[in-house]
């Protein structure tokens, strides 16, 4: 996992890689607030989070959104969000935008999973399912590998690309 120290939206407190990790493994999500796919897919990410935090899965939201072009994506937009949908992991706000190019992130929602010893396990779409598709959002490809991943399993063979909006660049 490339290392990060950006400050939180919601307490600013700035936190670390090394912060962030979970015992059994951590999920970061390049998220914002204005994408529709993002909209689409929070409900269950929601769902998700609460199953695995349990069990020493971290996730970690990062933003890193030109906001000056995209002003519901700056920081104090994102913390209204976080206290709205009662996201229980903390929402990381990457201005300089070096994090989510050290990452190689191109939109939101995008879905790195990395194991307890921070090496890439997953990195992919949630599911099938857009806002536009009329699919419902189950989790399904990101459940799979995250079950697989505190099974003990190998890497997911495939890893189906992200669909969403692009991350604004500055």
């Amino acid at each position: 996992m490339p290392d990060f120290s950006l400050p939180d939206v919601t307490t600013n407190k700035t936190l670390s890689a090394q912060e962030c990790r979970g015992t059994a493994g951590t999920i970061i999500i390049f998220l914002c607030r204005h994408c529709p796919y993002v909209v689409h897919v929070l409900p269950k990410l929601l769902t998700l989070a609460g199953h695995f935090l349990p069990r020493g899965i971290n996730f970690v939201g990062i933003s890193a959104n030109d906001a000056s072009t995209y002003p519901d994506d700056a920081p104090e937009k994102l913390k209204e969000m976080v206290l709205e949908k009662k996201i229980p992991f903390p929402v990381l706000y990457d201005e300089t935008q070096e994090i989510a190019r050290a990452f190689h992130a191109a939109c939101t929602p995008e879905f790195f999973v990395f194991d307890g010893r921070n090496r890439l396990f997953y990195h992919g779409r949630m599911d099938d399912s857009t806002p536009g598709n009329g699919l419902p959002a189950t989790g399904a490809d990101l459940r799979a590998a995250l079950d697989g991943l505190l099974a003990g399993h190998h890497a997911p063979k495939v890893h189906l690309p992200s669909m969403g909006c692009n991350i604004k660049w500055k």
